[in-house]
C-alpha cells in the first residue's frame, strides 16, 4: 500500500516514447513541475498531452513543448507561450482546442469509465461543424481539421457528443499525499488535477507535504488513493508566478492624525 517512490526521475522512467499524458494545473498554478523536470531529463519525447494550457516558454509543460517532446496538445487555451504558437502555425505541433469545461468533463468521464456525453457547448460553431485546424502544413494550409460531431436535440435543445479522455499516465501535484495516495488539494490548485488523476491508468502525484496513513483526515481528501499509483516529494519552493502584476506606489496625501492641531 505504501505508494511513495524514491524520487521523480524513478517515478516518471517508465513513461515511453508515445505515451498520452494528461497534465493538471491552470497557467502555472497546481503543475507537477519537478515531475515535468524529471520528464525533461529522462529524454522522453513523441508525447500526446491533455492539459489545460502547455505551460509558458520556459516554465512547465513549456520546457518539453521547446525541445520538441511534444507531438500532440489538447487544451483549451494556448497560453502564454510564443513557442507554442511558433510550432502550432508552422505545423510542428497538432492541437486539438476544446471548451474549457468541455475538456473538464471529458476528462472526469473518462476516469468515471463513462465513454462520452452530449453538452450544449459548441453548438452552432465550427466545435460542431468541424473544420477547426488541428496541424497545419508548412506552406500554412491546414492539414488536418477536426471532424464534425454528432448532433442530438433533447427538449427541443441541441447538444454535441463529446467523447471521454483516458490517458496512459497522469502527472498530478498535490498540497498533501499520505503514503497510500490519498491527496488534498491546497484551494485554485485544485484545479484540472484530479480530473487527469482519474482519467490516467498509471497516475503519479508530486506532494508537498507527504504524511503517514491517517493523519489527512476522510473529510480533507479531495483525490482517493484507489486513482493514485506513486506518490514522489515535491519542492514546496518550486513554484513560479504566471504574470506578476503590482500597482504603483501612491504617497499617502492624507496629513498624519494631529497634524492639523499641531500647526
Amino acid at each position: 500500500m505504501d505508494k511513495v517512490v524514491a524520487s521523480a526521475d524513478h517515478a516518471v522512467a517508465d513513461i515511453p516514447d508515445g505515451a498520452t499524458l494528461a497534465v493538471g494545473g491552470f497557467g502555472l498554478c497546481g503543475i507537477p513541475s519537478t515531475l515535468i523536470a524529471a520528464l525533461v531529463r529522462s529524454g522522453t519525447g513523441g508525447l500526446r498531452v491533455v492539459s489545460n494550457n502547455c505551460g509558458v516558454d520556459d516554465w512547465g509543460l513549456g520546457l518539453l513543448l521547446g525541445l520538441g517532446r511534444i507531438t500532440r496538445m489538447t487544451s483549451s487555451y494556448v497560453g502564454e507561450n510564443k513557442e507554442f504558437a511558433r510550432r502550432y502555425l508552422s505545423g510542428e505541433l497538432e492541437v486539438e482546442l476544446t471548451p474549457q469545461g468541455t475538456l473538464a468533463e471529458r476528462l472526469r468521464a473518462g476516469g468515471a469509465g463513462i465513454p462520452a456525453f452530449f453538452t450544449p457547448a459548441g453548438v452552432g460553431t465550427q466545435v460542431e461543424e468541424g473544420g477547426l485546424p488541428w496541424r497545419y502544413a508548412p506552406d500554412g494550409t491546414v492539414a488536418l481539421a477536426s471532424p464534425p460531431k454528432e448532433v442530438r436535440e433533447f427538449g427541443g435543445v441541441r447538444y454535441l457528443l463529446e467523447e471521454a479522455i483516458s490517458t496512459d499516465f497522469a502527472l498530478v501535484r498535490a498540497d498533501v499525499a499520505d503514503r497510500h495516495g490519498n491527496c488534498a488539494f491546497h484551494a485554485a490548485a485544485r484545479n484540472f488535477n484530479p480530473l487527469c488523476a482519474a482519467a490516467a491508468r498509471t497516475t503519479v502525484v508530486e506532494a508537498e507535504r507527504i504524511v503517514e496513513p491517517g493523519e489527512l483526515p476522510p473529510d480533507a481528501v479531495h483525490l482517493p488513493g484507489v486513482y493514485v499509483d506513486r506518490v514522489v516529494a515535491a519542492d514546496p519552493q518550486d513554484k513560479r508566478i504566471e504574470r506578476r502584476t503590482v500597482r504603483p506606489a501612491v504617497r499617502d496625501t492624507v496629513p498624519a492624525r494631529g497634524a492639523q492641531e499641531e500647526k
